[in-house]
């Protein structure tokens, strides 16, 4: 199986929760690091670095507006994401049906 580095930084960048609340902020429109670091206790510096660690990702893009840095969301990354996982759909929902049909004969004979 071969790697694809792009993927690979984007499935890492999204391991983290941290990460994930960035970009889910981000979907809402720009956003500078400070606004960014507002829900999160932590130092900004740290927040830079998991900004660091989604612009490596190319999930997130950081612009140059005077002294503020505001930064975008990227979604192109994430496109890969679910055309890797789209793939495996239906494996999932197979196992959903299987699931479904188990837990209809469950409640027709009276197991709960």
């Amino acid at each position: 199986m071969q790697s694809d580095p792009q993927l690979d930084r984007a499935f890492a960048a999204l391991s983290n929760p941290t990460r994930r609340a960035i970009l889910a902020r981000l979907a809402t429109g720009e956003a500078t690091v400070k606004e960014l670091a507002e829900p999160f206790d932590m130092s900004l510096p740290a927040i830079s670095k998991h900004i660091r660690v989604l612009q490596d990702a190319g999930l997130l893009t950081q612009g140059q507006n005077a002294q503020f840095r505001p930064c975008t969301l990227n979604t192109a990354p994430l496109e890969a994401v679910v055309s890797w996982t789209d793939q495996y759909r239906h494996i999932w929902d197979a196992r959903f049906d299987m699931m479904g049909t188990l837990l209809s004969q469950m409640k027709e004979t009276g197991h709960d």
